[in-house]
């Protein structure tokens, strides 16, 4: 076995070196300070705009209206990290083992490490909120998946490497539209609605597909590419990238629990009205 493959720590270092050169490191910084600007602009958008489509929204307490806004620029973010991770995932040759020769766990481009940095914006600006009005937007759960996310994705960044694991779990930011709709129908007292019941499903579904069911192929495609998942040389890269995802996924199964609890709940409610 290659030497190097037993030694994560000796080339640790000049593997961030090579990576972390000035006009990436400026790039970087950019991306970030524009996640959090874009974060702000679409939190003050939400606040804007959401008079004028729910006319409840000024009878709301000011916690209310602060988790309102807040969901308005998580939407936003998961949007935005979702098509961007489909997009280098499946529409760019970035990751298509067969069009190139370097190792998956070691590319990544100047449109990655963008995302990456726009995130890592959004993971910051959210996390800042949720402590500074804890527990409004949130209770531990949430501290320790912004935590786990933040500390996956900035090693990602400045390392260049398992970003195709990264952009996966990004992609499971799909999920975030539907719940946060069912919060804001609740909040609009539309909980008995069509809309209310279509959502519900939609989330079910999409947290099946997107949480669940893309996890089990993301540590099936780690097992069957684990000889180069040894090549991550950043020695707590390594680690993280096998003690990280476990930790979401067992979060995803127990948030994936209580949905298909409160979905079925509801299908029985609706049932004996019927």
């Amino acid at each position: 076995m290659d030497e190097r493959v037993l030694n994560h720590g000796y080339p640790g270092l000049s593997i961030i070196a090579d990576h972390a050169t000035s006009s990436n490191q400026i790039r970087w910084l950019i991306s970030v300070f524009g996640g959090v600007i874009v974060c702000k602009i679409a939190y003050e958008l939400t606040g804007i705009i959401s008079p004028l489509v729910f006319k409840g929204f000024n009878k709301l307490d000011n916690k209310q209206k602060l988790e309102w806004k807040n969901r308005g620029f998580s939407t936003f973010h998961a949007l935005f990290a979702a098509i961007g991770s489909v997009y280098l995932l499946v529409f760019t040759n970035l990751f298509d083992e067969q069009a190139k020769e370097e190792l998956i766990v070691n590319r990544s481009s100047a449109a990655s490490d963008t995302l990456l940095g726009m995130s890592i914006g959004y993971f910051f600006s959210d996390l800042a909120m949720i402590i500074w009005t804890y527990p409004t937007l949130g209770g531990v759960e949430y501290l320790l998946h912004h935590g786990l996310s933040l500390f996956a994705i900035i090693q990602s960044l400045i390392s260049g490497q398992v970003q195709f694991y990264i952009l996966m779990v990004l992609f499971t930011e799909i999920t975030t539209p539907f719940v946060n709709l069912r919060w804001y129908l609740d909040v609009a007292g539309m909980k008995n609605s069509t809309l209310y019941l279509l959502n519900g499903i939609a989330m079910f579904i999409g947290w099946l597909v997107a949480r669940v069911i893309l996890f089990v192929y993301f540590f099936y495609h780690m097992f069957t590419h684990f000889d180069q998942v040894k090549y991550v040389f950043y020695p707590m890269g390594y680690y993280t990238l096998l003690t990280v995802p476990p930790a979401l996924a067992m979060m995803n199964l127990f948030w994936f629990w209580k949905i298909a609890k409160g979905m079925i709940k509801t299908l029985t409610k609706l049932r004996k009205q019927s």
